[in-house]
Formats: C-alpha cells, sequence, structure tokens
C-alpha cells in the first residue's frame, strides 16, 4: 500500500468504457487490482459501457474510453488511460500526497 490513502473514507468510482475490447478487460483489471491495494472493502466500482449506454456517457461528458470519474470523496476527478501506472492513478485521483 502507498500509505498515504486515507483508508477510512468510500470510494465512488464510475469507469466507462467502449465494449468488451482487451483494452477494456486491462483497464477494469488494472484498476480493480488498484482499489483492492490501497482502498480494499472501501469502493464502488461501477463499470459503464459507452456503447449500450450512451445517454449516460453524454450527460457525463464522456469524449474518451476508458474514462474514470471518482464522484466520491469530493472534488470529482477524471483519468483517462489504461490505469497501468498506480502512482498516476492515485494521483489523478488527488490521493498521493507529492
Amino acid at each position: 500500500m502507498g500509505g498515504s490513502v486515507d483508508t477510512s473514507t468510500s470510494y465512488l468510482l464510475k469507469l466507462f468504457v467502449a465494449g468488451d475490447s482487451s483494452r477494456t478487460e486491462q483497464a477494469v483489471a488494472n484498476l480493480r487490482h488498484i482499489c483492492e491495494d490501497e482502498f480494499p472493502g472501501c469502493y464502488e466500482l461501477v463499470v459503464i459501457d459507452v456503447l449500450r449506454h450512451p445517454g449516460i456517457a453524454e450527460e457525463k461528458k464522456i469524449l474518451a474510453a476508458p474514462t474514470l470519474i471518482k464522484e466520491f470523496p469530493l472534488p470529482i476527478r477524471r483519468i483517462v488511460g489504461d490505469f497501468s501506472d498506480k502512482e498516476k492513478v492515485l494521483a489523478g485521483m488527488g490521493q498521493l500526497s507529492k
């Protein structure tokens, strides 16, 4: 664990993906691994396929996939990519003290 993450907080994460590609599967696996390491039992990850739910994607202004939106705790943060770099993901979520 990174040691600088507040594990007393519950995280609401929404991951927007495009279909069932290998890129989607890798992004989901990478993100789940990070969440289990850093927020065990303290997160909810909702995976939304923009091809099946284009209205939600439009409402959230998703321009690229995969995109992660950390909705809680505030502030809301967005990260685009495959989530393979744990430190960049945590920094993007505002969870690393630099």
